[in-house]
């Protein structure tokens, strides 16, 4: 971070590696989630978790997934109403998120969350923990590969997968739901994973129970919070959101809206891209094309929104537009739902 906030230094640099030297460089959290202590309590604590609460047919049901003898068609849609997950023999195991009376949830953090900005994964962590969700987290280096994916390197992408499919299914199989942080990210296991690895048939059974943090908050019990989820009240509050494109068009966006209008809020939904594209806004020649976007609608919205107005953005991409040509800084939904109106402030 001091290296790059030199300017001759960070422009020299940015040349030699074809970026724009007049973009800005993203800075680094100033310690990885990974080396909080609030991680690595949760990291004990999913180990212990696994290893003595992991249910025996569970266990069998994720072997199947291995070793390619369960049926193709994977779960229901548990976005919906989660059920179990049809066998060879017809039985049916029944998945609850709920084993030995706990209500479990996997909170994944990218890479983005893990090293640029840890904000949102460190408020959804404890959101979820007062919605009455016992906390879980796979290891810091479970990586989607979104960044090969991106730059068309799918070799290594599909090798970063296969890890990921390793450490994510078992909770999965277990009829635990998997919540991204970062949309880009939460994207490729929704839609990527299965595109990259067909003949994986764990890649459905993910698919199928990684949700957005609106889809898991919004959803029925017993993969929803039901009542022990406490919304803050935003009336009289302006937000200026900005869905990611992998968000809107992969995931939707409408749980998300539903759920901001449960507050009271006054919201504003900008249509359209940032600009930014991940390091499309970054590289030589982008630039003005990159900012010509966002002059579309995201900066006139946020330049027009009244004082005290809170830019909501879940994807770094959006967040890092909006800082680097406004100075505005944005917010994750799980910042907005966990402190409320401070954010105002």
């Amino acid at each position: 971070n001091a290296v790059m906030s030199v300017g001759a230094l960070r422009k020299l640099s940015f040349k030699a590696i074809g970026l724009d030297p007049r973009r800005l460089s993203p800075t680094f959290a100033k310690k990885p989630l990974a080396k909080e202590p609030l991680f690595k309590d949760l990291a004990t604590r999913t180990k212990t978790v696994i290893a003595s609460e992991r249910s025996e047919r569970g266990n069998q049901y994720q072997e199947e997934w291995q070793s390619g003898k369960a049926s193709s068609t994977g779960t229901t849609d548990c976005r919906v109403a989660p059920r179990g997950a049809p066998r060879n023999d017809g039985e049916e195991i029944t998945v609850a998120p709920q084993l030995m009376g706990k209500r479990y949830v996997v909170l994944w953090a990218d890479s983005f969350s893990h090293t640029l900005n840890s904000d949102g994964a460190r408020a959804a962590i404890e959101l979820l923990q007062r919605a009455g969700y016992q906390v879980l987290v796979p290891p810091a280096d479970t990586c989607c590969g979104l960044t090969w994916i991106t730059t068309g390197q799918l070799g290594t992408a599909k090798k970063k997968l296969e890890k990921l499919l390793t450490a994510l299914a078992p909770f999965a199989a277990n009829g635990i739901p998997i919540v991204g942080v970062e949309p880009s990210c939460t994207a490729v296991l929704r839609s990527d994973l299965e595109d990259l690895l067909p003949e994986d048939k764990r890649t459905k059974l993910i698919a199928s129970m990684t949700y957005t943090l609106a889809e898991l908050l919004s959803a029925p019990a017993p993969i929803g919070p039901g009542d022990d989820l406490q919304l803050p009240d935003l009336s009289g509050v302006n937000i200026v959101a900005q869905p990611h494109c992998h968000h809107y068009s992969v995931m939707g966006w409408k749980a998300d809206e539903e759920l901001i209008k449960r507050t009271g809020a006054t919201l504003t939904k900008v249509s359209g891209c940032c600009g930014l594209g991940g390091i499309f806004g970054m590289e030589k020649g982008h630039y003005e094309l990159s900012e010509a976007i966002a002059e579309r609608r995201l900066l006139p919205a946020l330049r027009e929104a009244p004082e005290g107005t809170i830019y909501l953005a879940d994807g770094f991409s959006c967040k890092t537009q909006a800082s680097q040509f406004l100075g505005k800084q944005g917010v994750h939904l799980s910042q907005l739902l966990l402190h409320g109106r401070d954010l105002t402030q």
